[in-house]
């Protein structure tokens, strides 16, 4: 088996426009698959379901009154369950990420009360961590290493206490990749306390396959925009019924439903979620073109028959797979290449005497051997961040100004004049790691 960079990127038409993107943590490009998806769906989202073999004219026996946007919206649910190994029984839309963690924050009104905590941390988007430092008078936080960026899981089992209600933390970082020993930190607060444990995915989704069982994780937020989708979000619980410990945000809607904490979405937008879980399931597959072996020959090892009709190399059909099993076959594969590929990033511009990768220069840093995603956050000493941006913008290069978020200016970023955030996309190949190099060398 080959990841098929060629075939990858054919399904993007936007890489046609000339220009490298390097920015997928802000506005990763969207699949082809996905613009066509939203597109049908906006089409039919008003148009009336008919019953099985009724008629379709104006006398047609109509479903309960439904639309097909209601089917959008059951799609969007079943997808983002494969997405993280979920129910999707148990899945909450809503706009944006930071919509889900209000309305959490709201809704777990009846379990903290005077005298309980959350448990935050810096290593989590501001945005969110704000919302939930609303729902408690009690915040508690835990702090990532400022040499490395990374969150260690030691000191849960000294933050959390029977009081804990929420601990929520993120199972990648978004600017600096590193990752969060998620199961680790789950065991630990699952033992000290009876409190659910909320872990954004959206980072290390990009590039990995989620499993929340795995995890231990009580709830897992996701943000389908971040992925390459629509603007929609998710919160996936363990159980459904854990819903019915919430406070409805529609009062109209029956208790414990997930329709009761949801903030309407665009039944138009929601076409698009299933199509961009089938597109990640099939990023890699069994069959696909040898032309990837020019992008640096890097080869991961063959797996189990894909689907029906698609076997070995004697042709035999293989057994049919679910978009689950395929989901986590092809992100696999893609984590394999874009893990050598990362690594490729890392080193030659961290090889640049000049530059100064956070969480990855620096003697503090120096032997750490921390799990990272690839995306890196680096400043070119004596050259402001906007500089390097601009002159990367110049030459074709798509990356984006660090933002100062407190994790970043406590790592020293401002103090070297700003950050230059770079992030990998399932398109990206050696040549663009090449060319960002030596533009970031006629800097430093």
């Amino acid at each position: 088996m080959v990841y098929d960079v060629p075939e990858v990127r054919g399904q993007y038409v936007s890489l046609g426009d000339g220009w490298t993107y390097l920015n997928a943590h802000e506005r990763p490009q969207i699949p082809q698959r996905v613009a066509t998806g939203v597109a049908r769906a906006f089409r039919t989202s008003t148009s009336p379901l008919a019953g099985s073999g009724a008629p379709t004219g104006s006398h047609a026996d109509h479903r309960d009154g439904q639309f097909e946007g209601h089917l959008h919206i059951s799609a969007a649910r079943r997808a983002i369950a494969d997405l993280v190994g979920g129910s999707a029984r148990a899945v909450v839309l809503g706009p944006s990420l930071e919509a889900l963690y209000g309305m959490l924050a709201r809704a777990m009104g009846p379990m903290l009360r005077r005298g309980s905590q959350v448990l935050l941390s810096n290593l989590d988007r501001p945005q969110l961590s704000h919302q939930l430092s609303q729902a408690s008078v009690n915040a508690v936080w835990a702090q990532p290493d400022l040499a490395t960026g990374e969150l260690p899981a030691f000191q849960f089992a000294e933050l959390v206490d029977p009081a804990t209600r929420l601990v929520a933390f993120p199972a990648a970082q978004d600017l600096l990749g590193t990752v969060t020993p998620v199961a680790e930190i789950t065991d630990m607060v699952h033992e000290a306390a009876r409190s659910w444990v909320l872990v954004d995915a959206t980072a290390y989704a990009c590039y990995r396959p989620v499993d929340m069982s795995e995890w231990g994780a009580d709830i897992v937020g996701v943000d389908l925009a971040r992925l390459g989708g629509p603007r929609i979000a998710a919160l996936v619980f363990r159980d459904e019924l854990m819903l019915n410990r919430l406070d409805p945000v529609d009062p109209m809607a029956e208790r414990g439903s997930v329709e009761a904490l949801e903030t309407p979405v665009s039944e138009g937008l929601a076409g698009g979620v299933s199509p961009l879980v089938d597109h990640l399931a099939n990023l890699a597959r069994r069959g696909g073109h040898q032309g990837a072996g020019s992008y640096g020959g890097r080869r991961s090892a063959s797996r189990a028959g894909w689907a029906a009709g698609e076997g070995s190399g004697g042709g035999q059909a293989g057994p049919a797979l679910s978009r689950r099993e395929r989901l986590i076959y092809s992100m696999g594969e893609m984590s394999t290449y874009l893990q050598d590929l990362g690594r490729d990033l890392e080193t030659f511009i961290g090889s640049l005497p000049s530059v100064h990768i956070l969480g990855v220069s620096g003697e503090a840093a120096q032997g750490s051997h921390n799990d990272r995603v690839p995306r890196i956050s680096f400043a070119v000493r004596g050259v402001p961040a906007r500089t390097v941006y601009q002159r990367l913008l110049d030459n074709g290069l798509v990356t984006t100004v660090t933002p100062v978020t407190p994790l970043v200016r406590e790592m020293g970023a401002e103090e070297i004049g700003g950050a230059v955030t770079v992030s990998l996309a399932p398109f990206n190949q050696d040549h663009d790691i090449e060319h960002l190099t030596r533009v970031v060398a006629s800097l430093a």
